[in-house]
């Protein structure tokens, strides 16, 4: 049967038809369905909108791989301050990483998940995987999967303690500590890397996917074996196999926030992390420079991702969203999505931040499909209010 969900918050003027397209998805969906879409543009918030039984503009939910962003917003912080180099091989900053035919790898290719390092022939233990400094240390005596450089593929659980221990061994500071001392603390955002006690009670327990018929049977015929590279990828090969979904429900993963799946936010974190990426938001300036959003938006690998076994787009630690999923977006537009069905991204030339959280994961993964649809609307109204 319908349940009709009442949707709430506001919008500008201009955007009511960000409101309706949201009242029309949630119409439809489950009665447990809990939901968050936030906007900004130049800066202004525009779009605040939730809906479903116990959630609110304030809950947090597991964010999975638009955590990326926020780890990602720091290394690209880094190479405009000239810390870190994107030319430069790992090895300069990460000597014990040169082995087993890894040497040449540059910070880029890693950025770009060119490193074939998508985890380790044994899988990790649920403790790894909490822990970014236990990842790296693995990965560093891993051979690579494929040939450097000769073919990209998503580093899903691993990208974020690559870059991570990159970002360490050049500052002595982990990415968690300087995304909190120069972004979430600044800005007051609500999306964190380790997520403090104090925030605990408005965390929402990440529910599971719950696919129709016909989609179970999509996923059933998905040839993603153990030891396929998506597999390997998503630690299905472990002795304890990884169940992604419930991640963020592990209160030591929420703790330690690690950075490729630990995020935990709202949509308005996530939207107003963006915003202050692209836009001057409380008297301060964007926190990066048009040439530093050029060049980690720019596509860097496009094509079939050997792990999504799909086409796929990535700049430089960032999902290049206009290419791999909203053609709508202008060009060089940055963001990450999450499997729970989170998506968020701003787009420098309309000036926009868009952030969405779901409690419920989403099929197949990935930015739900209703963002297609909330996006676009979004978009247009960007374009003309």
């Amino acid at each position: 049967m319908t349940q009709h969900i009442t949707v709430q918050g506001t919008v500008a003027d201009g955007y009511e038809a960000v409101r309706e397209e949201f009242a029309a998805f949630v119409t439809g969906e489950r009665h447990d369905y809990e939901g968050q879409l936030c906007a900004y543009v130049h800066g202004r918030r525009v779009v605040d909108l939730w809906a479903g039984p116990g959630g609110g503009p304030d809950a947090l939910y597991g964010v999975f791989s638009s955590s990326k962003g926020a780890a990602h917003l720091v290394v690209a912080l880094l190479v405009q301050d000239g810390t870190l180099e994107l030319d430069r091989k790992v090895t300069y900053y990460w000597p014990e990483f040169g082995v087993e035919g890894k040497g040449a790898l540059t910070l880029r290719e890693v950025l770009a998940h060119r490193a074939g390092l998508i985890g380790t022939d044994s899988g990790f233990s649920a403790a790894e995987l909490a822990d970014d400094r236990a990842l790296a240390e693995r990965l560093a005596d891993q051979r690579p999967f494929w040939r450097p450089g000769a073919a990209f593929g998503y580093h899903a659980l691993v990208i974020g303690a690559l870059t991570g221990e990159i970002v360490r061994r050049a500052t002595g500071r982990t990415v968690q500590e300087l995304y909190e001392e120069r972004v979430r603390a600044p800005y007051g955002l609500d999306f964190h890397l380790g997520l403090a006690a104090v925030h605990e009670s408005r965390f929402r327990t990440t529910l599971p996917m719950l696919p129709t018929p016909a989609q179970q049977v999509e996923l059933d015929a998905l040839p993603a074996g153990p030891h396929t590279l998506p597999g390997i990828a998503f630690n299905r090969h472990a002795a304890e196999p990884t169940d992604l979904e419930a991640l963020p429900n592990d209160p030591v993963v929420r703790a330690k926030g690690p950075a490729s799946v630990g995020g935990v936010a709202s949509a308005r974190g996530l939207a107003g992390m963006y915003a202050a990426m692209i836009s001057e938001v409380g008297g301060q300036a964007p926190l990066l420079k048009e040439d530093t959003i050029a060049e980690f938006g720019q596509p860097h690998s496009a094509g079939q991702d050997l792990v999504i076994r799909a086409y796929a787009a990535f700049g430089l630690g960032f999902q290049a969203t206009a290419e791999a999923r909203h053609p709508f977006l202008g060009a060089g537009t940055i963001g990450h999505s999450g499997a729970a069905g989170s998506q968020a991204f701003a787009d420098r030339r309309a000036g926009l931040a868009y952030g969405y959280t779901r409690r419920r994961c989403a099929y197949p993964g990935g930015a739900a499909p209703e963002n297609d649809r909330l996006a676009a609307a979004v978009h247009r109204a960007a374009l003309t209010a």
